[in-house]
């Protein structure tokens, strides 16, 4: 039946493709394919939904055939989506024009059912070639359509879709299992990426079977080396029959680069960054097939004033776009779509908007040339995160020891001024829950290590633990040597020492930070996505006891710290901890934070 829908598609592609091309046999057979990644519900940005959809709607003047194409992570990352899970993300997809989609890492952040909702309610299709269903260990069929075809005149383009096997750690493990804890769906990655580079390669084949002119991946794999051995580039080189690759998920700005495949053949490798900044265009040369890739980007439209001294300033009154393959150069938008887009704004803006309180200081996770920091080192907004988890349960009259907060749940820029429901729904997108276990000092040590792992080596990990009640030291000079499984998992310790030494736990009763015992049992905070679902990949609290869970959601944990500062006056000495526990370490002044991590 899978098949039959499929072809069925095809067939309505072609005819629909063939007479539009008919009635306006003038333009242009070029096949034009825009594409976005990793736009995380961003769309309060100047490019947005209205603006591809326009885009979409002028290049259809001039071309027969625009195929508009997405390459996941679209249904998460502000309150935009967070709000109904995503569901007017996929409303203003189906309005600006979508035709095909996959799935990023975190479309799996509303659960599997709320992923599944999210496809029923989309009016393009979803493809990955290597999402299965599994049981007993044993891959089952995939769960949506490898790929799907578009016939445009003379020519024939597939769209195979990829996910990143690092969904189960960068999402939520516990997503794919029963009630059971058994796994009951899968994503093929393989400890060298071959599972990853068999499921591709036979979608080629397949399609290639199918006599299709031109294979287009639609992947959200990304470049970064810690996504090793499943990066796009290592993909490409490891399987042969592909012409392009459309990426996501590293947020990388590639705009075209050639990657040999197994045959030795180019194959050119896009991806346009993040939050919908650029939209990323690809024209197949209907003639000569050749394959060209460029941006359409913001330019700002300045006017110099001059005050009454004379003094020259540039305003910004204007944008518009800019590209090589697209020639249009006003800011186009469709209407309808911008229709949608406010009522869902101003919806969330009226939920969210009242004020909670109010901070002097600059709460942020950038430094001052805008590289994130919050996945590598502390922050403030890291600090302050783990510190509201604290807050929370020692206000409940609960014991905590110790908080601790991933840095890839920390998705705040700079936060100054008035702070509502909005903003901390801002630095907390997910809707995870706070929960308390009981632990073993043991437990947290390979939890901070693991977090730690790539600590010093210029990459990132949304795995790095931002702590609260405790203070730790890293030494880069231990190379990374815990021990994980092939879905990126924690099995063991470090083979070759631990990196993080000096953990030291603030002792409520002497008012004094007293070092980790190993042996002893610690009351632990921090979200259901770490502690209870082994995000990203903490499984050494698999079996830790548990205290109070789901007891409040994120953005809500932050609001409620907020509101307990004195008239709200978000500031160190104001905080409500530092006012009960003498000495403990906290400070919010800068980016850097407290100084409860020390690297070297």
């Amino acid at each position: 039946m899978r098949k039959f829908l499929s072809m069925l598609l095809v067939l309505v592609m072609a005819m629909s493709m063939m007479a539009f091309a008919g009635a306006e046999a003038e333009k242009s057979d070029d096949i034009v394919i825009l594409y976005t990644n990793d736009v995380h519900t961003y769309i309060d940005g100047v490019i947005s939904y209205d603006v591809i959809a326009g885009i979409k709607n002028e290049l259809l003047k001039e071309y027969n055939f625009v195929i508009l194409a997405d390459a996941g992570d679209h249904v998460q990352g502000t309150a935009y989506g967070a709000m109904d899970k995503g569901a007017s993300i996929i409303a203003l997809m189906n309005a600006a024009g979508y035709d095909v989609a996959t799935l990023g890492n975190h479309e799996f952040d509303y659960n599997m059912s709320g992923c599944m909702t999210n496809i029923a309610a989309a009016e393009f299709p979803y493809v990955s070639c290597n999402f299965y269903h599994e049981e007993n260990n044993i891959r089952n069929e995939n769960v949506l359509d490898s790929y799907v075809v578009f016939v445009c005149g003379d020519m024939s383009v597939a769209i195979i879709g990829v996910t990143t096997p690092e969904t189960f750690t960068s999402s939520t493990p516990a997503y794919f299992q029963d009630e059971n804890g058994e796994y009951i769906y899968g994503i093929s990655g393989g400890e060298n990426g071959a599972a990853l580079q068999a499921d591709l390669q036979a979608a080629i084949d397949e399609v290639k079977a199918l006599g299709v002119d031109k294979v287009i991946g639609l992947g959200h794999l990304g470049i970064d080396q810690s996504s090793f051995p499943w990066t796009s580039d290592m993909t490409i080189a490891n399987v042969s029959g592909l012409d392009a690759f459309i990426d996501g998920h590293s947020h990388s700005i590639v705009e075209g680069m050639e990657v040999l495949d197994k045959d030795g053949k180019p194959v050119i490798l896009t991806q346009t960054g993040e939050y919908a900044k650029r939209i990323g265009m690809m024209v197949i040369d209907s003639e000569t097939g050749a394959i060209t890739t460029d941006f359409i980007e913001l330019v700002e439209l300045t006017e110099t004033v001059k005050d009454e001294e004379g003094n020259e300033t540039e305003n910004v009154i204007g944008y518009e776009l800019a590209s090589e393959l697209y020639k249009g150069t006003e800011l186009v938008s469709d209407e309808a779509v911008t229709a949608v887009k406010d009522a869902w704004r101003t919806n969330v803006d009226e939920l969210l908007g009242e004020v909670i309180g109010s901070t002097a200081l600059v709460f942020d996770n950038y430094d001052a040339e805008g590289k994130r920091l919050v996945r590598s080192q502390e922050t403030n907004t890291g600090d302050f995160a783990a510190d509201a988890l604290y807050f929370l349960f020692d206000n409940m009259g609960l014991d905590v020891d110790v908080a601790i907060m991933n840095g890839g749940g920390v998705r705040n820029k700079a936060v100054n001024g008035e702070i509502s429901y909005k903003v901390c729904k801002q630095i907390h997108t997910f809707g995870n829950v706070a929960c308390l276990q009981t632990i073993t000092g043991q437990q947290l040590l390979d939890a901070l290590e693991w977090g730690a792992r790539y600590v010093g080596s210029g990459q990132e990990s949304g795995a790095f633990l931002h702590v609260s009640g405790i203070t730790y030291k890293i030494d880069t000079a231990y190379p990374q040597s815990t021990v994980e499984d092939e879905k990126g998992v924690w099995v063991d310790g470090p083979t070759a020492g631990y990196r993080v030494h000096d953990v030291m736990v603030y002792n409520k009763e002497t008012a004094a930070y007293e070092p980790l015992d190993l042996n002893a049992s610690y009351n632990l905070a921090g979200y259901n996505y770490t502690l209870r679902d082994l995000g990203d990949g903490y499984a050494m609290f698999d079996g830790a006891i548990n205290v109070l869970d789901y007891v409040m959601e994120d953005y809500m944990v932050l609001a409620n710290y907020v509101q307990a500062f004195e008239n709200g006056a978000v500031e160190a000495k104001n905080s409500p901890l530092l006012a009960k526990y003498e000495g403990i370490l906290l400070d919010y002044a800068t980016v850097d934070g407290s100084g409860r991590i020390e690297i070297k």
